[in-house]
Protein backbone atom coordinates (compact mmCIF):
# COMPACT_ATOMS: atom_id res chain seq x y z
CA UNK A 1 0.00 0.00 0.00
CA UNK A 2 2.81 2.41 0.89
CA UNK A 3 4.58 1.63 -2.37
CA UNK A 4 1.37 2.34 -4.25
CA UNK A 5 1.10 5.77 -2.58
CA UNK A 6 4.69 6.61 -3.59
CA UNK A 7 4.03 5.53 -7.17
CA UNK A 8 0.76 7.49 -7.31
CA UNK A 9 2.46 10.68 -6.09
CA UNK A 10 5.28 10.18 -8.60
CA UNK A 11 2.81 9.78 -11.46
CA UNK A 12 0.91 12.89 -10.32
CA UNK A 13 4.12 14.94 -10.33
CA UNK A 14 5.00 13.71 -13.82
CA UNK A 15 1.54 14.65 -15.08
CA UNK A 16 2.09 18.09 -13.58
CA UNK A 17 5.36 18.34 -15.51
CA UNK A 18 3.53 17.33 -18.70
CA UNK A 19 1.12 20.20 -18.09
CA UNK A 20 4.02 22.63 -17.64
CA UNK A 21 5.54 21.32 -20.84
CA UNK A 22 2.29 22.07 -22.70
CA UNK A 23 2.36 25.58 -21.27
CA UNK A 24 5.73 26.04 -23.01
CA UNK A 25 7.94 26.03 -19.94
CA UNK A 26 11.57 26.42 -20.96
CA UNK A 27 13.57 23.20 -21.25
CA UNK A 28 16.17 24.41 -18.73
CA UNK A 29 13.53 25.24 -16.13
CA UNK A 30 11.74 21.94 -16.59
CA UNK A 31 14.95 19.92 -16.27
CA UNK A 32 16.00 21.86 -13.15
CA UNK A 33 12.55 21.33 -11.61
CA UNK A 34 12.81 17.60 -12.34
CA UNK A 35 16.24 17.47 -10.69
CA UNK A 36 15.10 19.25 -7.52
CA UNK A 37 11.88 17.27 -7.19
CA UNK A 38 13.77 14.02 -7.76
CA UNK A 39 16.29 14.82 -5.00
CA UNK A 40 13.55 15.81 -2.57
CA UNK A 41 11.36 12.82 -3.41
CA UNK A 42 14.17 10.27 -3.22
CA UNK A 43 15.50 11.69 0.05
CA UNK A 44 12.05 11.53 1.63
CA UNK A 45 11.65 7.90 0.54
CA UNK A 46 14.97 6.96 2.13
CA UNK A 47 14.26 8.89 5.34
CA UNK A 48 10.81 7.34 5.72
CA UNK A 49 11.48 3.77 4.58
CA UNK A 50 15.25 3.27 4.28
CA UNK A 51 17.34 2.55 1.15
CA UNK A 52 16.81 -1.24 1.05
CA UNK A 53 13.33 -1.73 2.49
CA UNK A 54 10.68 -3.68 0.61
CA UNK A 55 8.58 -0.52 0.23
CA UNK A 56 11.49 1.41 -1.31
CA UNK A 57 12.50 -1.47 -3.59
CA UNK A 58 8.95 -2.00 -4.86
CA UNK A 59 8.34 1.70 -5.50
CA UNK A 60 11.70 2.26 -7.22
CA UNK A 61 11.14 -0.84 -9.35
CA UNK A 62 8.07 0.79 -10.88
CA UNK A 63 9.60 4.27 -11.07
CA UNK A 64 12.54 2.68 -12.90
CA UNK A 65 10.24 2.03 -15.85
CA UNK A 66 10.56 5.72 -16.67
CA UNK A 67 14.21 6.23 -15.72
CA UNK A 68 15.70 3.02 -17.07
CA UNK A 69 13.30 3.11 -20.00
CA UNK A 70 14.60 6.53 -20.99
CA UNK A 71 18.22 5.38 -20.74
CA UNK A 72 17.38 2.26 -22.78
CA UNK A 73 15.90 4.41 -25.55
CA UNK A 74 19.00 6.60 -25.60
CA UNK A 75 21.35 3.62 -25.60
CA UNK A 76 19.32 2.18 -28.46
CA UNK A 77 20.43 5.19 -30.51
CA UNK A 78 24.13 5.06 -29.59
CA UNK A 79 25.47 2.57 -32.14
CA UNK A 80 23.47 3.87 -35.15
CA UNK A 81 24.25 7.45 -34.11
CA UNK A 82 27.99 6.74 -33.80
CA UNK A 83 28.07 5.11 -37.24
CA UNK A 84 26.08 7.69 -39.20
CA UNK A 85 27.70 10.57 -37.29
CA UNK A 86 31.28 9.51 -37.95
CA UNK A 87 30.74 8.48 -41.56
CA UNK A 88 28.70 11.67 -42.02
CA UNK A 89 31.63 13.68 -40.67
CA UNK A 90 33.77 12.32 -43.49
CA UNK A 91 31.14 13.06 -46.15
CA UNK A 92 31.08 16.68 -44.99
CA UNK A 93 34.85 17.19 -45.00
CA UNK A 94 35.76 19.84 -47.54
CA UNK A 95 39.38 18.69 -47.74
CA UNK A 96 41.34 15.74 -46.41
CA UNK A 97 43.72 18.18 -44.72
CA UNK A 98 40.83 19.08 -42.39
CA UNK A 99 40.67 15.46 -41.22
CA UNK A 100 44.22 15.59 -39.87
CA UNK A 101 43.60 18.89 -38.09
CA UNK A 102 40.32 17.69 -36.61
CA UNK A 103 41.71 14.35 -35.47
CA UNK A 104 44.85 15.89 -33.97
CA UNK A 105 42.90 18.55 -32.08
CA UNK A 106 40.13 16.28 -30.74
CA UNK A 107 42.41 13.42 -29.70
CA UNK A 108 45.02 15.81 -28.35
CA UNK A 109 42.43 17.46 -26.09
CA UNK A 110 40.84 14.19 -24.96
CA UNK A 111 44.11 12.44 -24.13
CA UNK A 112 45.91 15.55 -22.86
CA UNK A 113 43.14 16.40 -20.41
CA UNK A 114 43.03 12.75 -19.29
CA UNK A 115 46.71 12.98 -18.33
CA UNK A 116 46.03 16.20 -16.41
CA UNK A 117 42.99 14.60 -14.75
CA UNK A 118 45.10 11.63 -13.67
CA UNK A 119 47.67 13.94 -12.09
CA UNK A 120 44.94 15.94 -10.33
CA UNK A 121 43.48 12.70 -8.94
CA UNK A 122 46.83 11.77 -7.42
CA UNK A 123 47.24 15.26 -5.96
CA UNK A 124 43.77 15.09 -4.40
CA UNK A 125 44.78 11.85 -2.68
CA UNK A 126 47.84 13.61 -1.26
CA UNK A 127 45.78 16.63 -0.18
CA UNK A 128 43.31 14.49 1.78
CA UNK A 129 45.99 12.03 2.99
CA UNK A 130 44.25 9.01 1.49
CA UNK A 131 47.23 6.82 0.40
CA UNK A 132 47.44 3.74 2.60
CA UNK A 133 43.65 3.35 2.86
CA UNK A 134 43.53 4.15 6.60
CA UNK A 135 40.13 5.81 6.10
CA UNK A 136 38.41 2.46 5.37
CA UNK A 137 39.85 0.41 8.20
CA UNK A 138 37.19 -1.67 9.92
CA UNK A 139 34.91 -1.62 6.84
CA UNK A 140 34.12 -4.76 4.87
CA UNK A 141 33.00 -5.18 1.29
CA UNK A 142 29.50 -6.54 0.73
CA UNK A 143 28.94 -9.71 -1.27
CA UNK A 144 27.35 -7.86 -4.21
CA UNK A 145 30.41 -5.64 -4.60
CA UNK A 146 32.77 -8.60 -4.44
CA UNK A 147 30.79 -10.45 -7.12
CA UNK A 148 30.85 -7.37 -9.38
CA UNK A 149 34.63 -7.13 -9.06
CA UNK A 150 35.06 -10.86 -9.71
CA UNK A 151 32.98 -10.55 -12.88
CA UNK A 152 35.20 -7.76 -14.19
CA UNK A 153 38.36 -9.60 -13.15
CA UNK A 154 37.27 -12.73 -15.01
CA UNK A 155 37.03 -10.78 -18.27
CA UNK A 156 40.53 -9.36 -17.69
CA UNK A 157 42.19 -12.53 -16.38
CA UNK A 158 45.41 -13.39 -18.19
CA UNK A 159 45.03 -10.48 -20.63
CA UNK A 160 47.89 -7.99 -20.80
CA UNK A 161 47.38 -4.29 -21.49
CA UNK A 162 48.61 -4.59 -25.12
CA UNK A 163 46.20 -7.51 -25.62
CA UNK A 164 43.36 -5.47 -24.16
CA UNK A 165 44.10 -2.70 -26.66
CA UNK A 166 44.17 -5.24 -29.52
CA UNK A 167 40.78 -6.54 -28.38
CA UNK A 168 39.29 -3.14 -29.16
CA UNK A 169 39.60 -3.84 -32.89
CA UNK A 170 36.47 -5.11 -34.66
CA UNK A 171 36.50 -8.77 -35.66
CA UNK A 172 32.79 -9.27 -36.37
CA UNK A 173 31.27 -5.88 -37.04
CA UNK A 174 27.72 -7.28 -37.01
CA UNK A 175 28.28 -8.58 -33.49
CA UNK A 176 29.65 -5.18 -32.47
CA UNK A 177 26.66 -3.41 -33.98
CA UNK A 178 24.60 -5.67 -31.72
CA UNK A 179 26.72 -4.56 -28.74
CA UNK A 180 27.77 -8.06 -27.73
CA UNK A 181 30.95 -7.00 -25.88
CA UNK A 182 32.09 -4.13 -23.68
CA UNK A 183 34.36 -2.76 -26.43
CA UNK A 184 31.65 -2.85 -29.12
CA UNK A 185 31.26 0.93 -29.22
CA UNK A 186 34.92 1.67 -29.93
CA UNK A 187 34.95 -1.19 -32.45
CA UNK A 188 32.10 0.56 -34.28
CA UNK A 189 34.03 3.84 -34.04
CA UNK A 190 37.08 2.21 -35.68
CA UNK A 191 34.92 0.57 -38.37
CA UNK A 192 33.16 3.89 -39.05
CA UNK A 193 36.51 5.66 -39.49
CA UNK A 194 37.66 3.01 -41.96
CA UNK A 195 34.39 3.39 -43.89
CA UNK A 196 34.88 7.16 -43.85
CA UNK A 197 38.43 6.88 -45.20
CA UNK A 198 37.18 4.53 -47.91
CA UNK A 199 34.55 7.13 -48.79
CA UNK A 200 37.24 9.81 -49.21
CA UNK A 201 39.08 7.56 -51.67
CA UNK A 202 35.82 6.91 -53.52
CA UNK A 203 35.09 10.65 -53.66
CA UNK A 204 38.42 11.26 -55.37
CA UNK A 205 38.23 8.30 -57.76
CA UNK A 206 34.52 7.49 -58.28
CA UNK A 207 32.62 10.71 -57.48
CA UNK A 208 29.25 9.43 -58.76
CA UNK A 209 29.29 6.44 -56.43
CA UNK A 210 30.53 8.64 -53.58
CA UNK A 211 27.58 10.98 -54.12
CA UNK A 212 25.15 8.08 -53.73
CA UNK A 213 26.80 7.05 -50.46
CA UNK A 214 26.82 10.61 -49.15
CA UNK A 215 23.14 10.96 -49.97
CA UNK A 216 22.31 7.65 -48.22
CA UNK A 217 24.23 8.73 -45.09
CA UNK A 218 22.45 12.09 -45.14
CA UNK A 219 19.06 10.36 -45.23
CA UNK A 220 20.14 8.01 -42.42
CA UNK A 221 21.29 10.98 -40.34
CA UNK A 222 17.96 12.70 -40.87
CA UNK A 223 16.11 9.60 -39.68
CA UNK A 224 18.34 9.14 -36.62
CA UNK A 225 18.09 12.86 -35.80
CA UNK A 226 14.30 12.60 -35.77
CA UNK A 227 14.51 9.60 -33.43
CA UNK A 228 16.86 11.56 -31.16
CA UNK A 229 14.47 14.50 -31.08
CA UNK A 230 11.57 12.25 -30.09
CA UNK A 231 13.53 10.61 -27.25
CA UNK A 232 14.93 13.90 -25.94
CA UNK A 233 11.40 15.14 -25.36
CA UNK A 234 11.35 12.68 -22.44
CA UNK A 235 14.46 14.14 -20.76
CA UNK A 236 12.81 15.93 -17.78
CA UNK A 237 10.77 12.85 -16.86
CA UNK A 238 13.79 10.57 -17.19
CA UNK A 239 15.91 12.83 -14.98
CA UNK A 240 13.13 13.02 -12.37
CA UNK A 241 12.85 9.22 -12.14
CA UNK A 242 16.63 8.66 -12.17
CA UNK A 243 17.20 11.22 -9.43
CA UNK A 244 14.54 9.62 -7.21
CA UNK A 245 16.31 6.27 -7.58
CA UNK A 246 19.77 7.73 -6.91
CA UNK A 247 18.79 9.55 -3.71
CA UNK A 248 16.43 6.86 -2.40
CA UNK A 249 18.82 3.93 -2.76
CA UNK A 250 22.24 5.48 -2.00
CA UNK A 251 22.61 4.75 1.71
CA UNK A 252 23.20 7.87 3.80
CA UNK A 253 25.19 5.68 6.24
CA UNK A 254 27.64 4.52 3.55
CA UNK A 255 27.98 8.06 2.28
CA UNK A 256 28.84 9.29 5.79
CA UNK A 257 31.46 6.57 6.38
CA UNK A 258 33.26 7.23 3.11
CA UNK A 259 32.63 10.98 3.06
CA UNK A 260 36.33 11.85 2.96
CA UNK A 261 36.84 9.84 -0.24
CA UNK A 262 33.71 11.28 -1.85
CA UNK A 263 34.86 14.81 -1.02
CA UNK A 264 38.35 14.11 -2.39
CA UNK A 265 36.92 12.82 -5.69
CA UNK A 266 34.55 15.77 -6.05
CA UNK A 267 37.36 18.24 -5.31
CA UNK A 268 39.41 16.60 -8.07
CA UNK A 269 36.47 16.69 -10.50
CA UNK A 270 35.67 20.34 -9.72
CA UNK A 271 39.35 21.17 -10.22
CA UNK A 272 39.22 19.47 -13.61
CA UNK A 273 36.15 21.51 -14.55
CA UNK A 274 38.23 24.59 -13.71
CA UNK A 275 40.95 23.29 -16.03
CA UNK A 276 38.32 22.89 -18.77
CA UNK A 277 37.20 26.47 -18.13
CA UNK A 278 40.77 27.74 -18.45
CA UNK A 279 41.10 25.89 -21.78
CA UNK A 280 37.93 27.61 -23.00
CA UNK A 281 39.20 31.04 -21.96
CA UNK A 282 42.66 30.49 -23.52
CA UNK A 283 40.90 29.69 -26.80
CA UNK A 284 38.74 32.81 -26.62
CA UNK A 285 35.48 31.01 -25.81
CA UNK A 286 33.08 32.54 -23.29
CA UNK A 287 32.72 29.94 -20.51
CA UNK A 288 29.47 31.45 -19.19
CA UNK A 289 27.71 30.95 -22.53
CA UNK A 290 29.34 27.55 -22.96
CA UNK A 291 28.18 26.14 -19.63
CA UNK A 292 24.70 27.62 -19.97
CA UNK A 293 24.24 25.73 -23.22
CA UNK A 294 26.08 22.55 -22.24
CA UNK A 295 24.19 22.32 -18.93
CA UNK A 296 21.34 19.99 -20.10
CA UNK A 297 23.85 17.38 -21.30
CA UNK A 298 25.90 17.68 -18.12
CA UNK A 299 22.91 17.39 -15.81
CA UNK A 300 21.57 14.39 -17.71
CA UNK A 301 24.97 12.67 -17.55
CA UNK A 302 25.04 13.44 -13.82
CA UNK A 303 21.66 11.91 -13.10
CA UNK A 304 21.84 8.96 -15.51
CA UNK A 305 25.52 8.05 -14.97
CA UNK A 306 25.93 7.21 -18.65
CA UNK A 307 28.14 8.94 -21.19
CA UNK A 308 26.77 6.66 -23.91
CA UNK A 309 23.17 7.58 -23.14
CA UNK A 310 24.11 11.26 -23.29
CA UNK A 311 25.58 10.95 -26.80
CA UNK A 312 22.46 12.09 -28.71
CA UNK A 313 22.05 15.13 -26.46
CA UNK A 314 25.79 15.82 -26.66
CA UNK A 315 25.78 15.96 -30.48
CA UNK A 316 22.60 18.04 -30.66
CA UNK A 317 23.83 20.64 -28.16
CA UNK A 318 27.20 20.97 -29.87
CA UNK A 319 25.62 21.40 -33.28
CA UNK A 320 22.41 23.32 -32.59
CA UNK A 321 23.23 25.35 -29.47
CA UNK A 322 26.98 25.86 -29.43
CA UNK A 323 27.43 26.32 -33.18
CA UNK A 324 29.96 23.52 -33.74
CA UNK A 325 30.02 22.25 -37.32
CA UNK A 326 28.25 18.93 -37.81
CA UNK A 327 31.40 16.99 -38.74
CA UNK A 328 33.36 18.14 -35.68
CA UNK A 329 30.41 17.69 -33.30
CA UNK A 330 29.86 14.12 -34.48
CA UNK A 331 33.58 13.37 -34.35
CA UNK A 332 34.28 14.74 -30.88
CA UNK A 333 31.13 13.30 -29.27
CA UNK A 334 31.76 9.83 -30.69
CA UNK A 335 35.45 9.78 -29.78
CA UNK A 336 34.75 11.28 -26.35
CA UNK A 337 32.44 8.37 -25.68
CA UNK A 338 35.23 5.81 -25.98
CA UNK A 339 38.58 7.59 -25.55
CA UNK A 340 40.10 9.76 -22.84
CA UNK A 341 37.25 10.09 -20.36
CA UNK A 342 38.60 12.45 -17.69
CA UNK A 343 36.48 11.08 -14.85
CA UNK A 344 36.36 7.33 -15.48
CA UNK A 345 39.83 6.92 -17.03
CA UNK A 346 41.73 9.83 -15.50
CA UNK A 347 40.80 10.87 -11.99
CA UNK A 348 39.24 7.73 -10.52
CA UNK A 349 41.78 5.02 -11.50
CA UNK A 350 44.71 7.20 -10.40
CA UNK A 351 43.08 7.95 -7.04
CA UNK A 352 42.34 4.29 -6.30
CA UNK A 353 45.81 3.17 -7.41
CA UNK A 354 47.52 5.84 -5.29
CA UNK A 355 45.42 4.79 -2.28
CA UNK A 356 46.29 1.10 -2.65
CA UNK A 357 49.97 1.35 -3.67
CA UNK A 358 51.38 2.13 -0.17
CA UNK A 359 49.73 -1.02 1.21
CA UNK A 360 52.24 -3.08 -0.80
CA UNK A 361 55.25 -0.88 -0.04
CA UNK A 362 55.23 1.44 -3.07
CA UNK A 363 56.34 5.05 -2.58
CA UNK A 364 53.50 7.01 -4.19
CA UNK A 365 55.45 10.26 -3.86
CA UNK A 366 58.17 9.13 -6.27
CA UNK A 367 58.06 10.79 -9.68
CA UNK A 368 58.59 7.38 -11.33
CA UNK A 369 55.36 6.02 -9.83
CA UNK A 370 53.40 9.17 -10.68
CA UNK A 371 54.55 9.26 -14.32
CA UNK A 372 53.96 5.53 -14.75
CA UNK A 373 50.44 5.79 -13.34
CA UNK A 374 49.56 8.78 -15.54
CA UNK A 375 50.87 6.98 -18.65
CA UNK A 376 48.93 3.79 -17.84
CA UNK A 377 45.76 5.83 -17.24
CA UNK A 378 46.04 7.49 -20.65
CA UNK A 379 46.65 4.19 -22.48
CA UNK A 380 43.87 2.44 -20.54
CA UNK A 381 41.45 5.22 -21.47
CA UNK A 382 41.06 3.75 -24.94
CA UNK A 383 37.80 1.86 -25.07
CA UNK A 384 36.36 2.97 -21.72
CA UNK A 385 32.74 1.82 -21.52
CA UNK A 386 30.50 4.91 -21.52
CA UNK A 387 28.01 3.43 -19.04
CA UNK A 388 27.76 3.13 -15.28
CA UNK A 389 30.50 0.77 -14.06
CA UNK A 390 32.96 1.62 -16.83
CA UNK A 391 35.29 3.22 -14.30
CA UNK A 392 35.42 -0.02 -12.31
CA UNK A 393 36.56 -1.93 -15.39
CA UNK A 394 39.21 0.68 -16.24
CA UNK A 395 40.44 0.85 -12.64
CA UNK A 396 40.83 -2.92 -12.49
CA UNK A 397 42.81 -2.72 -15.75
CA UNK A 398 45.14 -0.11 -14.22
CA UNK A 399 45.53 -2.02 -10.95
CA UNK A 400 46.24 -5.23 -12.83
CA UNK A 401 48.93 -3.54 -14.92
CA UNK A 402 50.58 -2.23 -11.74
CA UNK A 403 50.15 -5.58 -9.93
CA UNK A 404 48.16 -3.95 -7.12
CA UNK A 405 45.53 -5.74 -4.97
CA UNK A 406 41.89 -4.95 -5.66
CA UNK A 407 40.16 -5.84 -2.38
CA UNK A 408 39.76 -2.19 -1.34
CA UNK A 409 37.54 -1.57 -4.36
CA UNK A 410 34.93 -3.85 -2.80
CA UNK A 411 34.45 -1.20 -0.11
CA UNK A 412 34.55 1.80 -2.45
CA UNK A 413 31.85 0.33 -4.71
CA UNK A 414 29.31 1.00 -1.95
CA UNK A 415 29.38 4.72 -2.77
CA UNK A 416 30.28 4.37 -6.46
CA UNK A 417 26.89 5.67 -7.75
CA UNK A 418 27.43 9.00 -5.95
CA UNK A 419 30.91 9.36 -7.45
CA UNK A 420 29.88 8.04 -10.87
CA UNK A 421 27.38 10.87 -11.31
CA UNK A 422 30.12 13.52 -11.25
CA UNK A 423 32.50 11.35 -13.27
CA UNK A 424 29.94 11.00 -16.09
CA UNK A 425 29.30 14.77 -16.18
CA UNK A 426 33.05 15.44 -16.44
CA UNK A 427 33.42 12.84 -19.22
CA UNK A 428 30.67 14.46 -21.27
CA UNK A 429 32.00 17.96 -20.67
CA UNK A 430 35.41 16.91 -21.97
CA UNK A 431 33.95 15.64 -25.26
CA UNK A 432 31.88 18.82 -25.73
CA UNK A 433 34.95 20.91 -24.87
CA UNK A 434 37.00 19.05 -27.48
CA UNK A 435 34.35 19.79 -30.11
CA UNK A 436 33.96 23.48 -29.32
CA UNK A 437 37.69 24.19 -29.06
CA UNK A 438 38.45 22.22 -32.24
CA UNK A 439 35.72 24.10 -34.12
CA UNK A 440 37.14 27.41 -32.90
CA UNK A 441 40.67 26.45 -33.98
CA UNK A 442 39.45 25.35 -37.43
CA UNK A 443 37.17 28.40 -37.90
CA UNK A 444 34.11 26.12 -37.98
CA UNK A 445 32.39 27.57 -34.92
CA UNK A 446 29.24 29.53 -35.78
CA UNK A 447 29.80 32.57 -33.55
CA UNK A 448 26.32 33.96 -34.14
CA UNK A 449 24.72 30.69 -33.05
CA UNK A 450 27.07 30.40 -30.07
CA UNK A 451 26.25 33.94 -28.88
CA UNK A 452 22.52 33.96 -29.60
CA UNK A 453 21.51 32.88 -26.09
CA UNK A 454 19.13 30.24 -27.46
CA UNK A 455 19.24 26.70 -26.07
CA UNK A 456 18.03 24.30 -28.74
CA UNK A 457 17.46 20.86 -27.24
CA UNK A 458 13.97 19.64 -27.93
CA UNK A 459 10.97 20.94 -29.78
CA UNK A 460 8.51 22.47 -27.34
CA UNK A 461 6.07 23.84 -29.84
Amino acid sequence: MQSFVIIAITVAIMLGMVNLHRRHWGFNKLVFLALVLGIIGGSLIQILYGPISQTTSAAIDWINIVGNGYIALLQMLVIPLVFVSLVGAFTRLKAQANLKKMTTSVLGLLLGTTAVASLIGIMSDFLFKLPGADFIKGMAANSTAIEAIKTHQTSLKGVTLPQQITNLLPTNIFADFAGTRSSSTIAVVIFSILVGLSYLWLRDNQPKDAHVIARAISVAQGLVSRLVKMVLELTPYGIFALMIKATATSSFASIAKLAIFIIAVYVAIITMFIVHTIILMVNGINPMIYYKKAWPALIFAFTSRTSAGTLPLNVKIQRDALGVSSSIANFSASFGLTIGQNGCAGIYPSMVAAIIAPTVGINVFSWQFVLTLVAIDVVSSFGVAGVGGGATFTTLMVLGTLNLPVAIMGVLIAIDPIIDMARAALNVNDSILAGVVTAKRMNELDKDKFDDGQLVVANHS
